[in-house]
């Protein structure tokens, strides 16, 4: 038998589960996305403030070189940055996946489980009508011979 209650809370845990981690995925997913954005306007920050620098300086070939120089340097360092943070928040966000996946395959299991119980418990109880059934359908007379037979009465032997 399934307790019904115990099936019942274990099926309204998983539920109120499931939209927690959902909202954190939609949440840290969100978050990636405003992070990035903050980054490369940043880049662009970066590189405008880079540009203005090298305009000012055109008048001389060495300051010129000098600000490319560190232009590019700025330009590599933000892509790098960009490259490292999107990576974390990559991995930040696969572990959050994996642990919702871990989640919903609990879960999926957990219903399963609950389901051949209540399957189990209805093959039961066919099982019992059918036999039911049968006793009642046979010969009445036969079934009080039967019922009082003893070794000693077998006449086979």
């Amino acid at each position: 038998m399934v307790n019904q209650e115990e099936l019942l809370a274990m099926v309204d845990e998983a539920i109120s589960r499931l939209p927690e981690e959902v909202r954190a995925a939609r949440w840290l997913l969100k978050e990636r996305e405003e992070f990035l954005t903050k980054v490369r306007r940043e880049g662009d920050e970066i590189l405008e403030l880079a540009r203005a620098r090298a305009e000012r300086l055109v008048q001389r070939t060495e300051v010129v070189r000098n600000a490319e120089t560190r232009a590019r340097q700025m330009i590599e360092a933000a892509r790098e940055a960009t490259i490292r943070m999107r990576r974390q928040t990559e991995e930040l966000s696969d572990q959050k996946l994996g642990n919702l996946e871990r989640i919903l395959a609990t879960t999926r299991d957990t219903v399963t489980a609950g389901r051949l119980r209540l399957q189990e418990t209805e093959l039961d109880r066919e099982k019992e009508k059918m036999m039911a059934e049968e006793i009642e359908t046979k010969d009445p007379s036969s079934q009080q011979t039967e019922a009082f037979l003893f070794d000693q009465d077998d006449t086979d032997l």
